[in-house]
This record gives structure tokens, sequence and C-alpha cells, in this order.
């Protein structure tokens, strides 16, 4: 289970995810706090509207994986969805190549999932000869392969799945690489920031910059100056635009610490935009990441 600060607890003892039952968010929700009850929407969207709508408590929602990179959409809802970063829960994906019973690998021509999972299988996807074919979810692939009964289409999808549709795993962990880790955002309709000094912290935020020369250059130079860590920092296009650019960023801190609180200030004045998401607890996953040789990111994944 991922400490979090405490979110208010008027709402129903539910979590939201994206995806069917049996899908890696289904499963990261579970990991996350056993004591909440997975609530499964079609959409993100739908995941973030259960929290302003105070449906459920919390919305986990992946952001990036350590294979495929980040998750689309992700970083166009947050910003405008009127929610929080409460958490973050990092999860390692497990992928099990699935089929109708009785049905063996000589018989397969396609292999559904999400695109996610189809391309953090791509090798085995090839060695195997099956076409990928994308869907909206790794569960309702699952679901969709036992509802057809078509014995030339498999799945990709977690134990879990195969357990709920009923399907034969041919394949198991059949994903590429031995770090197939997934990071998630928890999200609550309000904020709840945790007392400064009380741990490792980070800070999520995006932000535009003026459009100027070296506008980007100045407008971090403050986090370099005062030795805030800039954990992630990722651009993406809003409404379509060529000429604006957004940046998602994490750092390490609080920012009513002096380094982080000055770093925001020089942040802002070189940016026409500035938009704190939320400030969280760092996972204890960090912790062991930083503790590993950097040459062997793999070992903390060499056993299940």
């Amino acid at each position: 289970m991922t400490s979090i600060s405490t979110a208010a607890t008027a709402t129903p003892a539910k979590i939201a995810y994206q995806g069917e039952p049996g899908a890696n968010s289904h499963i990261a929700c579970i990991n996350f706090d056993p004591s909440l009850e997975p609530f499964p929407c079609a959409t993100f969207e739908e995941a973030l509207l259960a929290v302003k709508h105070r449906a459920v408590r919390y919305a986990l929602i992946p952001v990036e994986n350590s294979v495929a990179g980040r998750v689309a959409d992700v970083h166009y809802l947050l910003p405008n969805s009127g929610v929080h970063v409460v958490g973050e829960h990092f999860e390692r994906i497990y992928h099990q190549l699935m089929a109708l019973p009785g049905v063996d690998l000589s018989t397969l021509k396609t292999v559904h999932s999400h695109t996610q999972a189809l391309g953090q299988c791509r090798s085995a996807i090839q060695k195997l000869g099956l076409r990928p074919v994308p869907e909206a979810d790794t569960a309702g692939s699952a679901r969709m392969v036992a509802e057809e009964g078509d014995p030339t289409k498999a799945a990709i999808a977690s134990k879990l799945a195969a357990d709920i549709y009923g399907l034969r795993i041919l394949k198991s962990d059949i994903e590429d690489a031995a770090h197939n880790t997934t990071r998630f955002l928890a999200l609550a309709d309000e904020a709840v920031m945790p007392a400064s000094g009380n741990g490792p912290t980070l800070t999520t935020f995006v932000f535009r910059v003026r459009n100027v020369p070296a506008a980007l250059y100045k407008a971090l130079g403050g986090f370099a100056t005062n030795g805030v860590n800039m954990t992630k920092l990722e651009s993406y296009q809003p409404e379509g635009s060529f000429s604006a650019t957004m940046f998602y960023a994490d750092v390490e801190g609080h920012p009513e610490d002096r380094p982080l609180k000055l770093s925001l200030e020089e942040l802002a004045f070189y940016s026409t935009e500035v938009v704190v998401l939320g400030t969280y607890p760092a996972s204890p996953f960090r912790d062991t990441l930083k503790k590993l040789p950097l040459d062997e990111p793999r070992a903390l994944f060499s056993a299940r």
C-alpha cells in the first residue's frame, strides 16, 4: 500500500480507474490501497469526473511507463480537470498472452490489447509472428476474445483478466523489459498538501513560457541555481497549437521550502502561466531506485 495524505472521507471508499475489471490499472488500485473498492471507468475523463462528482475518493491514472513512455491524453486532461495530485504509485506490469481454452500458439493469427501493452511486448509479438491489433483496454481485449470465440485471436492482459474471463494463458510474462513499470498519479477533488519537512515530497506543475528567445532556459535557471532536482520535464502542444508550448514537470521539494519557492518565483517571471497540480509524498519506490547501482537498474525487478 502506498502512503499518501488523508483525503476527505465523506466520499465513498472507492477508487476509479480507466479500463475494465482485470486491467493493470485495476491491479494497481488494489496494491495502492486495498481498503478501497476499485471503480472501473470507460475513459480517463469518466474517472476524473467520478472524482469531481465525489462518486469516488480517488482516481488512479497512469502517466508514464518505463518502456512505452508517457500515456497519451493525460497531460491534456489534468490541467483543466479541477482535480489535484495527492500521491503516486509505481506498479510492475506483467503481461500474459491468453486465448480460448484448448487453443495453442499455432492457431493464433492476431493479438489484441491496449496500444501501450502492445508496445511493451513488441519483440515477443514479432517472434510469435502475430499481427498486433490495438484495442481500448487490455482487460477489454480479454473479454472480447472470450465473447467472440475466435480461436485465431489472442489477447495480452493480466493474469487477473484471464481468471475473470476464463481464458488460457499460453505464454507468461511476455513483456520485453524486466523493468516494465508504470507510474500512476492518485487524484482527489481537494488538494491535500503534506507538511513541509515531513518526508520527501514531489511537486507537479504545468507552465507556458513567454514567447521570447531562450525563455525555457531562463525559466528553468532558478531550479539549477537553487539546487532543486527536476525529475520530469515534457512538452506538449495545447489545443492543437503549433506556436505555444506547454510543459509538464515534476520536481523534488515542497513549495514552502525556500529553494523551491524561489525557483517557482523565477519560473513565473518567465512564464505566462504556471499551474501547480499538487504536492504529495514521494513513493518509497524512489528510495529503492536511488540505492541501486546505476549499471544494475534491472536488479529490482528480477523477482516477482
